[in-house]
């Protein structure tokens, strides 16, 4: 068995708290066999997915743990030629997916962008004789907001209860759970706090 393998094993799986390799086996669903081959530097005897389910399991990229255990011992030619292979497929789908989420961002801002530019010029000639064109001219935004999940916390005059989690004072002190009136809002996107809302405390 490669000393140097068992060791570099070892050594990723103290920094993510895994203590054995049967735990190790456990969580990443490679088989305790299958770990007996990398310890030993074997990585012939291995197919590639046996990496790529140890890479997140052991906060480590791909191409690093290949590389590491690939350079200890019988080095696979074919394991590498692969893997990067796969590495150039997971490229081109990543730039194809890329480029599918701008063009469906760019069909939902498509009127925005055609008619923002004249308002705005609108606005500062002072010749822009009706608001609420402002008003409908950023609903492709709010919509595209929509898509992506992002919501506000509240709307601009909402009395809310202030919560330090969710709230800024703009002004003034408050407890949680006083009153308070929001100035700008917040957004969030699922479960994650983008912004807190500014908020202004209701004097009693």
């Amino acid at each position: 068995m490669s000393q140097d393998a068992t060791h570099s094993l070892l050594e990723l799986m103290q920094r993510v708290g895994i203590s054995s390799f049967k735990a190790l086996s456990r969580v990443s669903g490679v088989s305790e066999r299958q770990l007996l081959y990398l310890r030993r530097a074997q990585v012939h005897r291995l197919r590639l997915e046996v990496f790529f389910k140890l890479a997140p399991v052991l906060q480590v990229p791909v191409g690093e743990l290949l590389a590491t255990f690939a350079g200890v011992g019988e080095a696979s030619g074919e394991l590498r030629q692969a893997y990067e292979r796969l590495e150039a497929q997971l490229q081109v789908q990543r730039q194809e997916l890329l480029q599918e989420f701008q063009q469906a961002s760019l069909d939902t801002l498509e009127t925005w962008l055609r008619n923002w530019p004249m308002a705005v010029a609108k606005a500062k000639e002072g010749t822009l004789t009706d608001p609420m064109t402002l008003v409908r001219l950023v609903q492709p935004v709010e919509k595209l907001m929509q898509q992506w999940g992002v919501e506000p916390l509240a709307q601009v005059g909402d009395e809310v209860a202030y919560d330090p989690q969710w709230h800024t004072l703009n002004e003034g002190s408050a407890q949680p759970g006083d009153r308070a009136i929001v100035k700008r809002p917040g957004f969030r996107q699922a479960d994650k706090l983008l912004h807190r809302s500014l908020v202004v405390p209701l004097k009693d």
